[in-house]
């Protein structure tokens, strides 16, 4: 009895934490996404919507993914239409900012590799029209995977009240796998495009000189940044592979290494990833600092 009280109270003691870690990286998210709207420059600029994009996203992901964590601690059964519903926008916002990343990779690339279209292939109208062709090339491994679902389940399954959760729409393992090796060619298609950029960037900033030349390195380093945001999103792709492989082994084992990756490897990145870009770049760096000190520092 005294074993179980204890594990109830292990149990409970990680969802506290678990809800505060997400009330913390939230608060951080809202803040930022704050100082965005604060300036007409920010929601004007094609990289800087961007920026807000992965933030939005990423407060969406863990909103999704936080209610889902208490539900299922509770037990909470929901019904498959639901359930549907809330998988198809965990889905959907897992691959936004990797997505958004890779564009905004591609927009430093035009800035300095073909400055004089920047304005033309930059706009906010253009930063709008990629904002719904991020969205539709993130869905489309959801579209997959929800397709062999709907060959493989059958018709009872759809009126079952369930305890929620992305596996539930894994019903064969080769299912798990391709949704795997989807991930992995989404994931292996962005690195190219961020090394293809980095060379190509390299390249102009060898032959820049002078004041260009200073644009064009700190270009290339906002291009390493992205890389290594897409790094930090990369990380929640080794969970189902790491969770299956200590399922094997043991139980406890598995919840304790579930909780772990869930924290580290999934909550952390999604608020590292933004919090690191909005603190490099030195217009939304001044911004935040003067809103948080309520416009009492100023730039010289």
């Amino acid at each position: 009895m005294a074993a179980n009280d204890s594990s109830v109270r292990v149990i409970d003691e990680r969802v506290i934490i678990v809800q505060v870690l997400i009330s913390l990286f939230l608060c951080i998210n809202f803040l930022l996404i704050t100082v965005f709207f604060m300036k007409d420059f920010f929601y004007t600029t094609m990289r800087y919507i961007f920026f807000a994009l992965t933030l939005m996203s990423d407060c969406v992901f863990l909103l999704l993914t936080n209610a889902l964590l208490i539900l299922s601690y509770f037990r909470f059964n929901m019904h498959m239409s639901l359930c549907l519903i809330v998988y198809v926008a965990v889905s959907l916002y897992i691959f936004v900012t990797p997505v958004t990343l890779t564009a905004m990779t591609l927009e430093r690339f035009v800035a300095i590799c073909m400055p004089l279209r920047h304005g033309e292939l930059c706009s906010t109208r253009s930063a709008l029209h990629c904002i719904l062709i991020i969205h539709g090339v993130s869905s489309l491994p959801c579209v997959v995977v929800l397709s062999v679902f709907f060959a493989s389940a059958s018709h009872s399954y759809y009126t079952k009240a369930i305890v929620c959760s992305v596996e539930k729409f894994i019903l064969h393992a080769w299912q798990g796998h391709l949704r795997s090796a989807i991930s992995q060619f989404y994931f292996l298609v962005m690195v190219i495009v961020i090394m293809f950029s980095y060379f190509k960037i390299i390249k102009v900033a060898r032959a820049a000189s002078g004041q260009n030349r200073k644009s064009t390195w700190k270009g290339l380093r906002t291009v390493v940044l992205h890389g290594f945001q897409l790094l930090l999103c990369l990380f929640q792709l080794w969970c189902p592979f790491i969770d299956a492989a200590v399922l094997q082994i043991n139980l406890m084992l598995y919840v304790n290494v579930r909780y772990f990756n869930y924290i580290m490897l999934i909550l952390s990145p999604r608020c590292l990833s933004p919090l690191i870009y909005g603190l490099r770049d030195e217009k939304f760096f001044v911004a935040l600092r003067s809103f948080v000190l309520c416009g009492l520092y100023k730039k010289h």
